[in-house]
């Protein structure tokens, strides 16, 4: 049975990542295009989708990013290797300096346990790996203008909110959102008295949906809020959406609204739309 990941004790043991993109998906939705690749890997505007995240990353300092793998987890490491280079480093016109190397490391449900283990399992399971406070985005989201800014990160840190969650304008497929947003907290949405409540009205409603990009802290993954152990050895199962919930009960979970380009590239024809040159 896998045992827990070894945290780093000592100066010479592997640095702590500051971020982990999810991406153990089985992509059901997106098939048959998964039956082969894992969503992640898709190609949008000329790159897979996790090289949007990582240049980014790269692009605001973040040198160290976890990724977790599920189905068809071995084709991740094999495309993306040890290290991710933003494609126009080094390039004339790119940012001087250059950004760094991002160094990728992994977390392999595929071979601990033979698949994903959900979002608030992987997380778990990546806990011994993750700096105390870390970004967390989901690897099939495409948002290209979002900036994982260290002064966002410093002032969620030094606050005593668990979560710091982006919100957007509901989409199409999921129009009654996720939260509220109420005074730069995130809340719980309350239940629909019937169908119709289901729709969240005018355009200017205070309902959003969660754009899976967040800044989390190590004690959301503890108890009251999550019963897992540390490094989940057992590869519980588990999504992370109520433990987010819970929190936001509890008025533990702030909130920003994110008004940049955002897809959630669920189904092949959001792929293909996203695809489509420019009119």
């Amino acid at each position: 049975m896998p045992q827990a990941p070894s945290p780093q004790a000592d100066a010479s043991a592997p640095a702590l990542a500051q971020a982990m993109i999810l991406a153990a998906g089985r992509g059901q939705r997106m098939r048959p295009l998964t039956d082969h690749t894992p969503k992640p890997l898709l190609m949008v505007r000329g790159q897979p989708l996790l090289a949007w995240h990582l240049a980014a990353m790269a692009s605001a300092g973040i040198d160290c990013v976890l990724i977790n793998t599920g189905w068809l987890g071995e084709q991740i490491p094999a495309r993306l290797g040890s290290h991710f280079v933003p494609a126009n480093a080094g390039h004339p016109g790119a940012p001087q300096p250059a950004p760094a190397a991002v160094q990728l490391r992994y977390s392999r449900e595929d071979l601990d346990f033979g698949g994903g283990i959900e979002t608030a399992g992987g997380i778990a399971r990546a806990l011994p790996q993750l700096q105390k406070v870390f970004w967390l985005i989901a690897g099939d989201v495409y948002a290209p203008q979002f900036r994982f800014d260290p002064q966002a990160r410093a002032r969620f840190a030094a606050s005593d909110a668990l979560a710091h969650l982006w919100l957007v304008p509901n989409p199409p497929h999921h129009r009654r959102g996720d939260f509220l947003l109420e005074r730069g907290l995130a809340r719980p949405l309350p239940e629909p008295a019937n169908a119709s409540d289901a729709q969240p009205g005018p355009p200017h409603c205070r309902h959003y949906t969660y754009s899976t990009i967040a800044l989390l802290k190590q004690a959301l993954f503890a108890p009251p809020w999550c019963e897992l152990p540390r490094g989940n050895p057992e590869g519980q199962a588990a999504a992370l959406g109520p433990l987010l919930q819970r929190a936001a009960r509890a008025g533990r979970v702030s909130a920003s609204l994110y008004h940049g380009d955002w897809t959630d590239v669920g189904t092949p024809q959001r792929l293909a739309a996203l695809n489509q040159p420019p009119a």
